[in-house]
């Protein structure tokens, strides 16, 4: 199966270095974050995609409609893409960091998940998938949820790597997942 796995576009709270994993909040694409998805349309628009499947924020589902316009798929949402909970909704992400710097890997704060819960849960959304019958999918997530994916097919990367891989706003890659 080929899996094509890109992050969202730019938002403003990317703008604003907010954290966000609350659905509802009015977290969205800038002008420069469309500008990426159109781009990454563009890139795409030969891919035999089957399937698009997105994390239940609303970035990547606007993400993925404007890639989608070059092979009107329905759009699905998988619950285990969804950014890492990180306890500091619209609050700034050093406060986040500051907050976690004592065990990054395994600190929850305010009721969030750490980076190992995250990365249990984009694993089992790796597994799901392995039992999907397309051929060729795109996932659309976050840089958190990107980092595992990177760390997974790639390989070679420790945990306490993760936080040192970085994927730029519709930047994707491709990969193949053997069942």
């Amino acid at each position: 199966m080929n899996v094509y796995c890109m992050r969202h576009g730019r938002t403003n709270y990317n703008d604003l270095g907010l954290c966000n994993d609350d659905p509802g909040r009015d977290v969205y694409l800038t002008e420069t974050g469309i500008a990426q998805a159109q781009s990454a349309a563009h890139e795409l628009r030969d891919a035999a995609f089957e399937r698009i499947i997105v994390s239940p924020l609303p970035r990547t589902r606007q993400t993925a409609e404007i890639v989608n316009r070059h092979h009107a798929l329905p759009i699905e949402v998988h619950a285990d893409l969804a950014d890492i909970r990180s306890g500091f909704e619209s609050r700034p992400v050093p406060d986040y960091f500051a907050a976690i710097s004592h065990d990054p890997l395994r600190a929850r704060v305010n009721g969030g998940e750490s980076l190992l819960d995250h990365k249990q849960r984009v694993l089992r959304f790796i597994d799901w998938l392995k039992a999907q019958p397309e051929k060729t999918l795109l996932v659309v997530a976050h840089e958190e949820t990107m980092r595992v994916f990177v760390a997974y097919f790639e390989g070679g990367i420790a945990d306490s790597q993760l936080r040192d891989i970085h994927v730029g706003n519709c930047e994707y890659r491709r990969y193949v997942l053997h069942r």
